[in-house]
């Protein structure tokens, strides 16, 4: 098992938060881009909804997991723990920040959005290399740990899929236009 100050991994870390914020970034407009293809819809952001957003961050970055894990995964054995923990973090980093600011603005700006994806590329990424290298558990991650934050993913996978064309009418899948923005209400 290799330190945190290993080159390689904060190479791999430092390179995966640049494709994650690039590929982010084109997601945003990969679905219009392909002239609304159904399929893309399925991992591609298809309306300005917060929940749509969080694709932003979880796809590229399960992308890059693959990536990651195949690379490093003699090197760092927890590196899948550490990875998915970095995914929901990210993930779900995009509503908490965004319905925070919001709140306390009265309303969203562009800027902060796009800031509020950057903070949660970064995030992901720094809790991924930190859990990498702090590694304890013999050298692994927890068989318990390891099962729920597959579970996690699996569901988080599951639910973009399943909400991309049937949104609950709750407020995190519309557009935060149609949304009280100071009201934590525009939730749920």
């Amino acid at each position: 098992m290799q330190s945190i100050s290993d080159p390689s991994l904060k190479r791999y870390t430092i390179a995966g938060l640049i494709f994650v914020l690039i590929t982010g970034t084109l997601a945003h407009f990969a679905y219009e881009w392909s002239g609304c293809n159904r399929l893309l819809g399925l991992f591609f952001p298809v309306s300005e909804s917060t929940w749509e957003h969080m694709k932003l961050v979880f796809f590229p970055l399960l992308l890059y997991s693959l990536f990651m894990t195949h690379k490093l995964k003699d090197s760092y054995p927890c590196i899948r723990c550490s990875l998915m923990c970095g995914i929901i973090t990210g993930t779900f980093l995009i509503p908490v920040i965004f319905y925070t600011y919001s709140g306390i603005l009265g309303r969203n700006y562009m800027f902060l959005d796009i800031a509020t994806f950057t903070v949660s590329v970064i995030a992901a990424f720094a809790v991924i290399y930190r859990l990498t290298g702090k590694c304890t558990y013999n050298g692994k991650c927890i068989p318990l740990v390891t099962v729920l934050l597959t579970i996690t993913v699996a569901v988080m996978f599951a639910g973009f899929v399943v909400f991309t064309y049937a949104p609950p009418q709750l407020g995190i899948f519309e557009k935060p236009a149609e949304t009280t923005a100071g009201s934590f209400k525009s939730l749920f």
